[in-house]
């Protein structure tokens, strides 16, 4: 799930500006699933990635992507939501090449060498070895659709233009047709979204295009053999709940690839840090009045264990899963926690820290199905699971890094009845402020992964506050929150 790569257009085009200079340079003709596989097995020639950006499917998923493209499979990516199948779709246009040839002004960006509509092979038999060339980048080859129950034929194939009828021409003549989505992708990638949701009849539309490679609309005596990949993706409820992939469709998918959440932590951890947008802009402009916030790895590891335990909660439905998109809004909300208590309170450069986590509960409710939905809108238990898990998720994530480490200097601050008060608005310099020299501060400091040219004083609140929520979790300190105000100690 990270931005594709390569797709933007890095430099001009071709020279070649005519039919002429094209077969000079002796261009040939290459179908879009030749294109794909060659520089597929370029790349995993070279060692590079096939598909950049991908996390956690390294093993699992991408090797049957591999195979699917190889072999020339249009394929359909089944898995819940949030599992980054539109994110891989989209990623496989780099596998394109960057800039391909075709006649000027086509509706189907026919290649030169291989026209397929009737208003193509007439500009080549009107102007010759001078009918006019353009050049298509990659990032210009791709299509797709959000499949609803309101698409209709036309929107996918196409329909007779009535304009082009007004202007004269009879219903019989193939340029009176509107091409669809479908066509005006020739020589790409389309995609159809949660193909399901599209009404059956509407599905039978793209049994053509699948096996024959071509389209028909409605009576006209017009056959396109269309050169492209066809790529769906599917959840597996919409079998059974919403709608289906009806047999013959599913029948001619070359290959059906099941996606998944991230099986390690590492690769949960490696997604978060990959995809929350923590640079903060503005109206479109970089916001100035602070450095961008900092989450310290710890917070992050926080959020990717909490991601994980309500996923497998058995409060949770499991059918409609967890999405990444739960894990990467509660990142960028304990960074948004962050900003706001710096231009609140002063600090210069924000960094998150234990007390801005319990904004991701009431802010990402929304985003999880609970197997008792439908009961009492007023009830709190759907927050108390989230609570719960938040607090679950930061005691292992303690063990995980501090486990071992002495923090007896830390807790003797305690024991003469001592307090020290954090919240969301209590800047880093106060809370450190209240303790004094802190024993084993560079050790605590390294458990978490802190550079040493990076150890400020906002960092050292930062991991003296996550220690002493350690401390309280596993019982060894008291600690009292009312509202936005934390008290640990007696």
């Amino acid at each position: 799930m990270a931005e594709v790569t390569d797709v933007a257009p890095a430099q001009t085009p071709p020279a070649p500006t005519t039919l002429g200079e094209l077969r000079a340079r002796g261009a040939a003709f290459r179908p879009v699933k030749a294109e794909i596989r060659t520089n597929l097995l370029a790349r995993l020639g070279a060692g590079r990635p096939t598909l950049p950006g991908i996390v956690g499917f390294d093993d699992t998923v991408v090797p049957e992507v591999e195979r699917a493209l190889i072999a020339g499979h249009d394929l359909v990516l089944l898995g819940e939501r949030g599992q980054g199948k539109t994110r891989l779709i989209r990623t496989l246009v780099g596998l394109l090449d960057e800039w391909t040839p075709v006649l000027a002004g086509s509706e189907l960006n026919e290649h030169p060498l291989h026209p397929i509509s009737v208003w193509a092979h007439r500009q080549i038999a009107e102007h010759g070895d001078d009918t006019p060339v353009g050049w298509l980048h990659r990032s210009e080859r791709f299509g797709e659709k959000l499949a609803t129950p309101d698409t209709s034929v036309g929107d996918l194939i196409g329909d007779v233009d009535p304009i082009k009828v007004a202007e004269g021409r009879t219903l019989g003549d193939p340029e009176t047709v509107h091409y669809g989505l479908v066509p005006r992708t020739n020589r790409g990638i389309f995609s159809v979204n949660e193909l399901p949701d599209l009404a059956e009849r509407i599905q039978v539309a793209l049994l053509n295009v699948l096996e024959e490679r071509d389209i028909q609309i409605r009576g006209y005596r017009v056959r396109l053999p269309l050169d492209l990949l066809l790529v769906a993706s599917a959840n597996p409820e919409d079998y059974t709940n919403r709608g289906r992939i009806i047999t013959p469709l599913k029948d001619r998918f070359g290959a059906e690839v099941r996606t998944h959440y991230p099986i390690e932590l590492a690769d949960e951890i490696r997604l978060l840090q990959q995809e929350a947008q923590t640079s903060w802009v503005v109206g479109g402009d970089r916001h100035d009045a602070f450095d961008a916030p900092v989450v310290p790895a710890h917070l992050v590891e926080i959020v990717a264990r909490f991601t994980r335990l309500v996923r497998e909660s058995s409060h949770v439905d499991q059918r409609s899963g967890v999405s990444a998109r739960f894990a990467i809004a509660g990142l960028e909300t304990v960074a948004a926690s962050a900003v706001r208590r710096a231009a609140v309170a002063g600090e210069t450069r924000p960094v998150a820290r234990v007390v801005d986590l319990p904004g991701i509960v009431p802010a990402s409710r929304g985003k999880v199905e609970f197997a008792d939905a439908g009961s009492d809108p007023d009830d709190d238990r759907e927050l108390e699971v989230l609570e719960h898990l938040l607090r679950q998720a930061t005691a292992q994530t303690f063990r995980a890094r501090c486990g071992g480490l002495d923090l007896t200097g830390l807790q003797e601050h305690f024991t003469g009845g001592e307090t020290v008060e954090s919240g969301e608005l209590v800047p880093g310099a106060a809370l450190l402020g209240q303790l004094g020299t802190i024993p084993r501060l560079a050790e605590l400091l390294g458990r978490l992964g802190v550079p040493e040219g990076e150890q400020s004083a906002e960092q050292a609140a930062a991991a003296v506050e996550f220690a002493l929520e350690g401390l309280y979790l596993t019982r060894r300190l008291a600690k009292d929150t009312d509202g936005a105000r934390t008290v640990y100690g007696a």
